[in-house]
């Protein structure tokens, strides 16, 4: 069973990295459905729940066999504020769930496939949302009929169609269907403080069979959406990412081709929302897949930072392919800043990614892998490139904080000024753990690195420890520092407030048994950041290779040997990492 209290150390470690290999084999094989359920999806409900309860008081939104969406979880976690903060500087979510419940139950058929604007991120008392694009006239027509043209067959979605008017109705009729349709997703959006929508698609409308099959924010006529801002970031479908796998999983240097026939959405982005990223936008069409993924991170983040108030909704087509790997890159991102998920280590944040953002939104994994688009690997394999710190949403923070403080009376600034100074302690001759000054938070906890005896040579396992001052937690372990200093990369420890506490379940690592003293003089230190970030790379690509990996591929010897070491190249057994 998950998370057993019994389980301590290595053993520990190696269980929960056996989990994720686990839960990748299932996803693998089986599409989610609401309606559908055995012990195997129950025990991932169940898993996602605990580890959200870790750090957050929550409702749930029912979705019972599938009666909202028939590919959103049954049980859909709203996050009401951190569990974790002690009450100090709570930031909570004005939200009453019933009325929530009762606006989505309004506004399901305002998108495709039922994919209503669903809350999964709670960052700084504001929601980042997901959901799928507007749904044209036709899929109002009949959710059926709409599924037979945008999949090329029936499919029961688990959710019953409203009753609606007839085709002309709806043809010659349709602004006063949309008016109200369109009228309960704009509630929910408003209710939920969304002011920020960014689009995806790229494409105007989502076009099959000559039919416009669904529309978007952008192209809605009556202008319904003009109160909100709205982003048109087109990005590559999940097709495009079979490009990526014939590469040989070569990111760098896959430019799409922006001169196909179905590709009509520019890019359309506010000019005050592009100031100081210092990105020339104009250059979006000739950025590889790399750029061009880092670009629109780094927007999205630049967003949620610069409104004290208003939520973010991310959204593709269909809400299963992009947004997921949009979301899964906030969320990871958020927590490496240790901004969100606090108490949660490497290899929970990894499953609780997967399996809800992923799984139980609805991605069907094992469809997209027969074709060889592998965005949902990508995904993963992408978090080496925003380990840096212009990717931080605590740096952006922090510059923030900084100029507030600016604006305090002098002797404010004195008081902060005055802040008790931590300890030093070391952990073990692998690892050692430099306690520095933060000015932000007393009595937190942080985390502290200690070594694993499983898993790749780059793995590093969490504990939480109780400090009794502000610090700034460095890594330090010798040979990842070589490396680091070899290729150039080390960068100074992000200096980041701790939880005030976190459930004892979390502390199941075992520190080193004979403990060092530190040096007054420490090498440069591997980043926080970078090191939790690699360290969730690490154990999905294992896990990954150990199960859908090899699947994935033909059966020609070379393609087999070539996929084998670029896996080994990627979970550390060979000298070097060329995955990109």
């Amino acid at each position: 069973m998950w998370g057993e209290a019994g389980l301590a150390g290595p053993a520990a470690a190696a269980s929960r990295s056996e989990e994720i290999g686990e839960l990748i084999e299932h996803f693998s094989r089986h599409q989610y459905r609401a309606k559908e359920s055995n012990t195997k999806v129950e025990k991932i409900e169940n898993r996602c729940l605990e580890l959200f309860r870790r750090d957050y008081v929550f409702s749930v939104i029912h979705n019972p066999n599938g009666e909202l969406c028939g590919h959103y979880p049954r049980q859909i976690v709203f996050m009401e504020y951190t569990s974790t903060d002690g009450g100090k500087d709570r930031f909570e979510s004005t939200v009453q769930t019933s009325k929530l419940q009762d606006f989505v139950s309004r506004s399901k058929m305002a998108r495709c496939r039922s994919r209503f604007v669903c809350p999964v991120i709670l960052y700084q008392g504001k929601h980042i949302c997901r959901s799928a694009t507007l749904a044209g006239w036709g899929e109002l027509y009949g959710r059926s009929g709409y599924n037979y043209l945008f999949s090329g067959g029936f499919e029961d979605t688990g959710a019953e169609s409203d009753e609606l008017p007839d085709d002309n109705a709806v043809r010659n009729g349709d602004s006063q269907l949309f008016d109200k349709v369109r009228g309960h997703d704009i509630k929910l959006l408003r209710y939920l403080s969304i002011r920020y929508i960014c689009d995806l698609m790229v494409e105007k409308k989502k076009v099959k069979f000559g039919l416009n099959v669904t529309s978007s924010e952008k192209v809605d006529k009556a202008q319904r959406y003009a109160d909100f801002t709205l982003l048109s970031i087109p990005y590559p479908g999940c097709e495009f990412f079979k490009d990526y796998k014939d590469r040989d999983y070569t990111a760098e240097g896959l430019v799409f081709n922006w001169n196909q026939d179905f590709v009509d959405a520019p890019l359309n982005i506010p000019p005050s929302l592009t100031e100081n990223l210092h990105i020339d936008w104009r250059d979006y069409q000739s950025w590889d897949l790399v750029q061009q993924t880092q670009n629109y991170l780094k927007l999205l983040i630049h967003i949620i930072n610069r409104d004290e108030d208003s939520g973010l909704l991310v959204h593709c087509i269909s809400g299963w392919d992009r947004t997921p790997l949009f979301i899964s890159l906030l969320r990871l991102s958020l927590w490496a800043d240790g901004l969100v998920h606090v108490c949660l280590a490497p290899v929970e944040i990894l499953y609780l990614t997967i399996a809800y953002d992923w799984f139980l939104f609805g991605h069907m994994l094992s469809d997209r892998l027969s074709k060889g688009e592998e965005i949902f690997f990508f995904c993963f394999n992408f978090l080496k490139h925003i380990t840096s710190e212009e990717f931080s949403a605590a740096k952006k923070l922090r510059r923030k904080n900084a100029h507030k403080e600016a604006e305090l009376p002098v002797d404010d600034l004195c008081i902060l000024a005055h802040t008790d100074r931590g300890s030093t302690t070391s952990l073990s001759s692998d690892f050692s753990v430099i306690m520095e000054e933060s000015p932000t938070t007393a009595g937190s906890f942080n985390y502290e690195a200690v070594e694993m005896t499983t898993g790749p040579p780059t793995q590093v396992a969490w504990r939480r420890g109780r400090t009794s001052s502000p610090q700034t937690i460095v890594w330090n372990k010798p040979h990842l520092l070589n490396q680091a200093e070899e290729r150039g990369l080390l960068q100074p420890g992000v200096s980041e407030p701790r939880p005030s506490h976190c459930q004892s379940e979390n502390n199941m690592l075992r520190t080193g048994s004979s403990p060092l003293a530190v040096p007054e003089r420490r090498r440069p230190p591997i980043p926080e950041r970078r090191a939790k970030l690699e360290e969730v790379r690490a154990i999905f690509l294992s896990a990954y290779s150990a199960t859908v990996g090899l699947r994935s591929i033909s059966t020609s010897p070379s393609a087999i040997g070539g996929l084998l070491e670029q896996f080994a190249r990627g979970v550390g057994l060979r000298g070097t990492n060329n995955i990109v």
